[in-house]
């Protein structure tokens, strides 16, 4: 399914929840940013619980959105990668301190984490 680039927001917070409100999004983008480039089975394994078809999804989602770029190599066997674009590293940067704030509020622990690994760069 293909998102029309070119949409007239009356709301700009209503864009950016359209983008970043699906389930994996967010922890996508992360993932991909801790990386700088990851290849889709290395992403797959980094994020606990993900099916395929969700991560499909919601990579094609953030390719629609200008967020993730894919680039493919013509070898063999074929090979695929994911890195941020500009708008993409722009949203990394800003999810960070939103981790932060949220590991930082009384009375948080962190039980358990859709990501294999502990947050990097937040401080805590």
């Amino acid at each position: 399914m293909k998102r029309r680039s070119n949409v007239a927001l009356f709301c700009p917070l209503q864009g950016t929840i359209d983008i970043i409100g699906k389930k994996w999004a967010l922890l996508v983008i992360y993932e991909i940013g801790n990386h700088r480039t990851i290849r889709f089975n290395e992403l797959k394994n980094e994020l606990l619980g993900i099916t395929s078809k969700s991560l499909v999804n919601t990579l094609e989602g953030l390719q629609d959105s200008k967020l993730i770029s894919k680039e493919s190599f013509r070898e063999t066997p074929p090979r695929v990668e994911y890195s941020l674009t500009k708008d993409g590293k722009g949203l990394y940067d800003i999810i960070i301190p939103l981790i932060r704030w949220s590991a930082l509020r009384k009375g948080a622990t962190i039980k358990e984490c859709s990501c294999k690994h502990k947050p990097k760069n937040l401080g805590v």
